[in-house]
């Protein structure tokens, strides 16, 4: 009989942590879902493709809520294999004008929360001697993007991070791997637009597949990095998932004219 794989998605209620949920309930995982508030919907998605899931509350960034969390699943399941850390939030503010506050509030929920996360998650798993865990950065954890330094911080430390527990667990049966989007068309997106930033066709004509990412883009990137046999030898890798966005140091009119 097959040992049933656990696995907990932060930020499990919509864009990219909600399709992140589907994908691996769609793999045969049980699914953990967390967000501030019960990720109801997803739950109920996840049960829809005949998984077995598990609503999970609680706010990452918050020590005692990511203890309670892991009592939570192992008390329902005994184990953990896959924690994908994707909870997170944007702000957009030139530096100069960026509130203490609000750089510290984006750094609590983006890099802190994944890091507590982490080090209740992983104890587990490396009493079990064996896990993954997939962190959720972005291009903007590889480049500087403008006005978004608390942002770009966050996401900077949390390849760091990917990279250092890599280090520290990978000898004993723990990987660690990030993935960075790119420009993702979710729910999120459409409330950055909103302030007026930038468009749509600013996010196409950067990218060299000429397409925002979908959700779904990003999951099976996470679903491969969770896969103990997909990519067994893979640890501490920040795999792009930007349509070449990374890798094209081309101006607009060069990048447009190989379309």
């Amino acid at each position: 009989m097959t040992e049933l794989r656990v696995a907990v998605v932060t930020g499990a209620a919509r864009g990219i942590g909600r399709e992140v949920a589907l994908e691996l309930a769609r793999r045969g995982y049980a699914v953990a879902a967390n967000d501030l508030r019960a990720p109801e919907a997803t739950v109920e998605e996840v049960e829809k493709l005949g998984a077995t899931a598990l609503p999970l509350p609680g706010d990452v960034s918050n020590e005692e809520d990511a203890e309670r969390m892991l009592a939570e699943v192992s008390g329902r399941f005994g184990r953990a294999d896959v924690l994908v850390n994707n909870a997170g939030i944007s702000h957009i503010s030139p530096a100069e004008e960026t509130r203490p506050e609000d750089w510290r509030r984006v750094l609590e929920v983006n890099l802190t929360g994944p890091f507590l996360m982490c080090r209740e998650f992983g104890r587990a798993m490396l009493e079990q001697g064996a896990g993954s865990i997939v962190n959720v950065s972005s291009v903007a954890g590889l480049l500087g993007v403008a006005d978004r330094s608390a942002y770009n911080a966050s996401k900077h430390g949390l390849v760091g991070l990917t990279r250092t527990l890599a280090a520290e667990w990978g000898g004993r049966g723990v990987r660690v791997n990030a993935v960075c989007p790119g420009w993702v068309k979710t729910e999120m997106d459409e409330e950055d637009q909103a302030g007026g930033g930038y468009t749509d066709a600013d996010i196409e004509g950067r990218t060299p597949m000429g397409r925002f990412a979908r959700p779904q883009d990003v999951a099976r990137a996470v679903a491969f990095l969770a896969d103990p046999v997909e990519s067994g030898y893979v640890n501490g890798h920040a795999l792009s998932v930007d349509g070449g966005w990374a890798s094209d140091g081309s101006w607009e009119s060069l990048r447009l004219s190989h379309r």
